[in-house]
C-alpha cells in the first residue's frame, strides 16, 4: 500500500476468534470472495459491496461443524472449498452463482479415520474430472483423498514420515505445463519439511521413479516407496521426494510461488526466520538459498529482550518480489527484493497489540498516543508526515514488561507513568532517539532535547529499562556504550542512536531499540494497580490499586519534583477505584469506583499541595461506576460518570440536590466517557463507549445540558468487544480544527478488548449529513 494506511477494511460478524481466512475466486467472471473460519463453528463468505468501496458484506454462513474451524482450502476451477474442524471432520462445499445470487451446497462430510483433528488442508485439481485432497493435523501422517465417482472423495493413501503434528500443506505444479508432476510440501512440529512428488500415469512407473529419458531409476526402489492413487479416470503415484533441514523450531507455514518460471518454497518457523528453498538445477537437490528474520546470534532470546518470538505465517506477494510474515509481537513484517543490491530489504510493515489494549493516553500536546495492554507492552503511535501523505504508525515501544499492564498517563511533555499487575508504578523518560525520530518524521518539536537521556536497554532477567549513553567517539556511527552488565554483545545498543531512516521504525528496531529509560518507581499500594492520572502540568500523579476494603481503596498522590508521596492518602472509597481524572484547571481530582461512588477532591497550594474532599455521591449509580471525566472549565464544574447500569450521568459539583442534571442510557454497560475540552457551537461534545463496542457522540446544550443531537458509530467501524478507554485528542500546536475541507470537531482514540487501537476523525458536517439533521 503506497499510502501506508495499514488496515483498510474490518469484517465484523463472527462471535469468536477467527482462525483462518482465505481468498476465493471461483471463476473469472464471478466476484472474488473472502472465506473466514472461526471458533464459533461457522464459515462466513464475504463479498465486496457493489456500492461502497472497502465494505464487505456476508453473503452466506456455512454451518454444520460442531467444533472450531481450523483450516479452509479451495479448488477455484471447480468452485469447491474444503473445511476442517476440531470435530475431526472434513466437509466439502460447492459454491454456485447465478443472477447475482449465491448458493452453497454441502457435498460431503469425511470423518477422519483414525481420528485426528485437521490443522491443514490443501486441494488440487488433477485434471478436468479429478480432485485430490491432502489433510493432516494432530497425527504425524498425511491423509490423501481422491475422487473415484462423482464428487465424493475417498481415502487412498497415508503418507508417513513426520514425527510431530503437521501444521501446513501446500500443492504446486512443478512446471508450468499441462502434464507436469505435482509437488506436495508438508511442514511439521518436528522441524522438518518433506516434499512429495505426485506423478501421472502410475502404470508406467513399475514401482520406481522415472528418469527424464524414460528409463526406470532402480536406485529409488531401494529407498523410496511409491503410493498408488486411483481416481475415477486415471492413476497417479505419490513418492517421497526430499527432506528439507534447516529450521531449529516448529514450522508453521509453507507456501509455493513460481518466479520467472522457477518454483520456490517459502517456510515460516518459530525459530524467528523465513526461509526460501530452491531446487538446484543440475542435481535436483533442494537448498535453502535465502533466510530472512533474526540472525543466529539472537536466537533463543525472548520477546522481553526484543525477540519477535517466531513467525506464525509467511506469504508471498503476487509478483514473488515481496514476502510478509506475521510474528508473535503482532506485526506484519514486509521484505522487498532489491534487484540492484541483490538482497531482501525490510520495508514498512503493520504492527499492533496482540492482546487486550487496557488504556491509552495522549501526549499533553496531542502529538502522539501511548497505549498499553495485556500483551505486556507500551507502544507509542504518531502520525507520519510523508510529503502530502499522512498515516499513523508505531514509532516506539517504550516498555516491554513482565506483567500485564493496566493503566497509563503522560507526565508533562517527556515522561509517562504506567501501572501493571504489580504493587508499584514506573515512570519513564523520553530518550533523545525517540524525540529526534518524532521531530524528523512527525514534525513534533522538542525544546529540551539536550536534557533528555540518550537511549535505553533492558537488563537480562530484569524488568527495569536502564539508560545508556552514546560515547563521543562512536557518535558518528551511532554506537551506544551501555554498561557491560546491561546486555550481552549480541544485543548491544549499537543502532539505538538516532537513525537516518526516512521511514517509521521496522519491527527489529521497535522491539529492541526504542525503549525508554526508567526514571522512578512509585511504591505504597498493596495490590495490583488499577488507575493512574497525572495533572496537566505534570506536577502530580494520582494512583489507585485493586481493593476490597477501605484500607486498600485509597488514592495515593505523588509529587513529580522529588517523587515523594503526599500524606495522608485520600480515603473515601470502599472498593477498587476504577478511574481518576484531574480537572482542566488542575485544581480538582475526580475519582470513581466499584462501590458506585464518585468523589471530587479540591487541591490547595502549589509547593506542598493538600487535598480535601469537597463533594461525593455514595450511590450515584445502581451498579459500579467504570469511568468519569470533566466537562470544559467554561461549563462550570460539570462531571460525567458512566456505569455498569447502562447509564451515563452528568452532575454539577457542589449541587445540594445530589441529583444528576442529565441521564443518558445505552444498550450495554458504559465503560468509558470523555468530554471534548472545548465547546462546539456553544455545545458540549460527549463521547460514550460501551461494553458491546458501541460509541455514541452527544451534543449537549451548555446551559441546560439537554441533548440536541447524537451520532452512533456505524457497525463496520466499531470494535467487536468491550471498549476499555476513550479519549479526545488535544489539538496539536499549529493545527486548526478543519481537515479535508470539513469542519472538524476533533479526533478521538479508543482502545478495546479486541486488541485494536482506533483513531477517528469527527467532522461536524459529515455527522449532520449522516444523521439527516
Amino acid at each position: 500500500d503506497p499510502q501506508h494506511q495499514g488496515i483498510s477494511t474490518l469484517l465484523c460478524g463472527h462471535k469468536d476468534d477467527v482462525n483462518v481466512v482465505k481468498f476465493f475466486h471461483p471463476a473469472d467472471e464471478w466476484p472474488c470472495l473472502i472465506l473466514s473460519g472461526s471458533v464459533d463453528q461457522s464459515i462466513r463468505l464475504w463479498q465486496t459491496s457493489l456500492t461502497q468501496d472497502n465494505i464487505h458484506r456476508t453473503i452466506s454462513i456455512l454451518e454444520g461443524h460442531t467444533g472450531s474451524i481450523n483450516c479452509i482450502n479451495v479448488a477455484s476451477r471447480r468452485q469447491i472449498l474444503a473445511s476442517g474442524a476440531a470435530d475431526a471432520t472434513i466437509k466439502l462445499w460447492r459454491v454456485g452463482y447465478e443472477n447475482h445470487q449465491w448458493e452453497m451446497t454441502l457435498l460431503q462430510t469425511i470423518q477422519t479415520r483414525p481420528r485426528f483433528i485437521p490443522l491443514t488442508l490443501t486441494l488440487s485439481v488433477l485434471d478436468s474430472d479429478n480432485l485430490l485432497l491432502a489433510a493432516a493435523g494432530t497425527r504425524g501422517d498425511i491423509y490423501v483423498y481422491a475422487t473415484r465417482s462423482g464428487h465424493n472423495l475417498t481415502h487412498q493413501v497415508t503418507l508417513s514420515g513426520h514425527e510431530g503434528w503437521i501444521r501446513s500443506l501446500a500443492f504446486a505444479s512443478e512446471l508450468d505445463e499441462a502434464n507436469s508432476d505435482f509437488l506436495l510440501a508438508s511442514a511439521s512440529q518436528d522441524k522438518y519439511i518433506r516434499l512429495w512428488r505426485i506423478r501421472r500415469n502410475a502404470d508406467s512407473e513399475q514401482g520406481g521413479a522415472q528418469k527424464p529419458d524414460g528409463s526406470i531409476d532402480f536406485e529409488s526402489l531401494l529407498s523410496n516407496k511409491a503410493y498408488r492413487v486411483e481416481t475415477s479416470s486415471k492413476s497417479y503415484s505419490i513418492a517421497f521426494e526430499a527432506l528439507l533441514l534447516g529450521h531449529d523450531d516448529w514450522i508453521y507455514k509453507v507456501s509455493w510461488r513460481r518466479i520467472a518460471g522457477k518454483l520456490r518454497l517459502l517456510s515460516a518457523s518459530a525459530d524467528n526466520s523465513l526461509a526460501m528453498w530452491d531446487s538446484d538445477a543440475p542435481s535436483g537437490v533442494w537448498l535453502c538459498t535465502t533466510r530472512i528474520g533474526e540472525i543466529s546470534a539472537q536466537k533463543g532470546s525472548t520477546t522481553a529482550t526484543g525477540s519477535m518470538g517466531g513467525f506464525w505465517i509467511g506469504l508471498w506477494l503476487a509478483d514473488g518480489q515481496s514476502v510478509v510474515g506475521l510474528g508473535r509481537t503482532g506485526s506484519w513484517r514486509l521484505w522487498n527484493y532489491d534487484s540492484d543490491r541483490q538482497r531482501w530489504v525490510q520495508g514498512v510493515g503493520i504492527s499492533g497489540h496482540t492482546k487486550s489494549v487496557m488504556d491509552i493516553a495522549w501526549a499533553t500536546d496531542g502529538s502522539y498516543l501511548l497505549s498499553t495492554g495485556s500483551d505486556q507492552t507500551t507502544r507509542l503511535h504518531a502520525e507520519w508526515i510523508n510529503g502530502t501523505k499522512r498515516s499513523w504508525h508505531e514509532f516506539a515501544r517504550p516498555q516491554i514488561h513482565g506483567y500485564d499492564l493496566n493503566c497509563i498517563d503522560t507526565v508533562g511533555a517527556f515522561q509517562f507513568v504506567s501501572g501493571a499487575d504489580e504493587k508499584l508504578l514506573r515512570v519513564f523518560d523520553e530518550p533523545k532517539s525517540t524525540a529526534e525520530l518524532l521531530r524528523r518524521l512527525c514534525g513534533v518539536g522538542t525544546a529540551l532535547e539536550k536534557k533528555l537521556p540518550e537511549a535505553a536497554n533492558i537488563p537480562v532477567l530484569g524488568l527495569s529499562n536502564k539508560a545508556v549513553r552514546v560515547t563521543p567517539e562512536n557518535q558518528q556511527n551511532g554506537t551506544a556504550a551501555p554498561e557491560r552488565d546491561v546486555l550481552s554483545q549480541s544485543t548491544d545498543s549499537a543502532d539505538m542512536a538516532v537513525q537516518d531512516s526516512s521511514d517509521p521504525p521496522i519491527e527489529d528496531d521497535l522491539a529492541r531499540h526504542t525503549l525508554w529509560p526508567e526514571r522512578e518507581k512509585l511504591y505504597g499500594h498493596g495490590y495490583e494497580i488499577s488507575a493512574v492520572a497525572a495533572s496537566h502540568d505534570g506536577s502530580l500523579i494520582a494512583t489507585a490499586c485493586k481493593a476490597s476494603s477501605l484500607d486498600h481503596a485509597v488514592i495515593r498522590v505523588f509529587e513529580t519534583q522529588n517523587w515523594r508521596e503526599l500524606k495522608p492518602p485520600l480515603r473515601t472509597h470502599s472498593l477498587t477505584v476504577t478511574s481518576l481524572r484531574f480537572s482542566g484547571d488542575g485544581r480538582s481530582l475526580l475519582s470513581t469506583g466499584r462501590d458506585r461512588q464518585w468523589a471530587v477532591f479540591a487541591i490547595y497550594g502549589t509547593k506542598s499541595p493538600t487535598f480535601r474532599l469537597i463533594d461525593n455521591n455514595l450511590k450515584a449509580h445502581s451498579r459500579m461506576i467504570l469511568s468519569g471525566c470533566w466537562a470544559p472549565t467554561t461549563a462550570g464544574g460539570i462531571i460525567v460518570t458512566g456505569g455498569r447500569d447502562k447509564t451515563s450521568k452528568l452532575w454539577l459539583v457542589l449541587d445540594a440536590s445530589k441529583e444528576p442534571k442529565q441521564t443518558l442510557t445505552a444498550s450495554a454497560p458504559i465503560t468509558a466517557v470523555d468530554m471534548l475540552s472545548h465547546l462546539v457551537r456553544d455545545m458540549l461534545v460527549l463521547a460514550v463507549a460501551t461494553e458491546g463496542g458501541d460509541v455514541s457522540i452527544y451534543f449537549l446544550d451548555v446551559a441546560t445540558l439537554a441533548v440536541k443531537s447524537f451520532y452512533s458509530l456505524e457497525d463496520t467501524l466499531r470494535p467487536l468487544n468491550s471498549i476499555t478507554q476513550l479519549l479526545w485528542r488535544p489539538l496539536p500546536a499549529g493545527e486548526d480544527e478543519s481537515r479535508d475541507g470539513h469542519e472538524s470537531i476533533g479526533q478521538v482514540a479508543l482502545s478495546s478488548d479486541d486488541c485494536s487501537l482506533r483513531i477517528f476523525s469527527i467532522s461536524l458536517d459529515r455527522l449532520k449529513y449522516e444523521n439527516g439533521t
